[in-house]
């Protein structure tokens, strides 16, 4: 295959059964409706991947407010197999970070692997992504069920109560 463009376009109820097509090929889980109606709302943090034109992967985040943190979590992130090492995932990751950046209010921005997806691993280790912790029995019906969380930290905790003492 050639070189090609990669564009990055809005997820939207006319394409969405195409996030879903994707999603099903890509990911070892399956996804509810709720999922795909809440994908819907989350703008930016939800886009399809066009390699010349054709859907050939994916991003889903969304806002998690927990631990008395704001984080930034990846739901879903995936490139169709034949179309992977093109640079597609990288474009999709970058546009995420640049959100978080942009935002400048993230402590960290994190996702769920299993422990056995090297290449996803290895894919986010590239970007500054660390193994946190690792979650037992974190997938039903899929082996193996332990998924690693990945984490990159924005800012550390001292940061965060500096700034609050300051205020």
């Amino acid at each position: 295959m050639t070189r090609g463009t990669t564009e990055l376009g809005d997820v939207t109820p006319h394409n969405i059964k195409q996030l879903k097509r994707l999603n099903q090929v890509v990911f070892p889980v399956s996804y509810n409706d709720k999922f795909y109606k809440d994908v819907l709302e989350v703008g930016e943090l939800a886009k399809l991947a066009y390699f010349n034109d054709i859907v050939v992967g994916a991003v889903c985040c969304r806002i998690d407010t927990s631990e008395n943190q704001r984080r930034m979590y990846i739901m879903t992130l995936g490139v169709l197999a034949p179309y992977r090492r093109y640079g597609i995932g990288t474009i999709i990751l970058e546009h995420v970070l640049k959100i978080c950046e942009k935002d400048g209010n993230f402590d960290n921005i994190h996702l769920h692997v299993q422990i056995n997806n090297d290449g996803a691993i290895k894919f986010y280790e590239k970007f500054g992504f660390e193994i946190a912790e690792k979650k037992a029995n974190y997938y039903k019906r899929i082996e193996p069920a332990d998924a690693y969380v990945l984490q990159k930290t924005f800012r550390s905790k001292e940061v965060k109560e500096s700034k609050e003492a300051q205020s």
